[in-house]
């Protein structure tokens, strides 16, 4: 199996779309914040992993390259999901992972409550659902007020979020209960 491509778009926390000066003022302004030089915030993984990706997404050719095989791993991503058995009306599924995602936002608001923002790719993580995925959720959260996007694209709960998914635990929970039970029917 092909090892999956790294997303440099995330890494510079930008989208596909982005125009190549803004490629690189968000370049310019995450390198002073991660270069090692810098004592207070500087971080050389990070730093190197900016830089990588500055490097391809700021040439056009290597650019296009990268972006051909992007959007092909973002295809065959889709397709998967789609052999899997995920029908892209599966409202059920849906309202379990809004839940799922308020679930993860709400334990790292309580958890860390200085730096209760997730990014995506945190999300993408903690969850185990494809961005692709998560976009319409994530989307949908935000239109309700019950997810905040901030200035660093990092995402956290609000209070009707909080509130939402107090409401909703026993519901959350026999939810998840059936889920799983048509999880492990479907995999028997």
């Amino acid at each position: 199996m092909q090892q999956p491509l790294e997303d440099l778009y995330e890494i510079l926390q930008i989208s596909p779309n982005a125009e190549p000066e803004l490629i690189q003022r968000v370049f310019r302004l995450l390198a002073r914040r991660y270069h090692p030089d810098n004592q207070r915030t500087g971080n050389e993984a990070v730093f190197r992993r900016l830089h990588d990706a500055y490097t391809v997404l700021s040439d056009p050719a290597k650019r296009a390259q990268y972006d051909a095989l992007y959007e092909g791993q973002r295809q065959q991503r889709w397709r998967l999901l789609a052999s899997a058995g995920q029908s892209q009306n599966d409202f059920e599924a849906e309202q379990g992972l809004r839940l799922t995602v308020l679930e993860v936002f709400y334990t790292r608001r309580r958890m860390e409550p200085r730096s209760p923002g997730l990014f995506p790719t945190d999300i993408e993580t903690l969850t185990g659902t494809p961005r692709e995925h998560l976009e319409f959720t994530i989307w949908f959260l935000v239109q309700k007020n019950l997810l905040l996007r901030a200035d660093s694209s990092s995402l956290g709960i609000t209070a009707l979020g909080v509130e939402y998914l107090e409401q909703h635990y026993l519901e959350t929970a026999r939810l998840r209960r059936r889920l799983e039970g048509a999880h492990d029917f479907v995999g028997a």
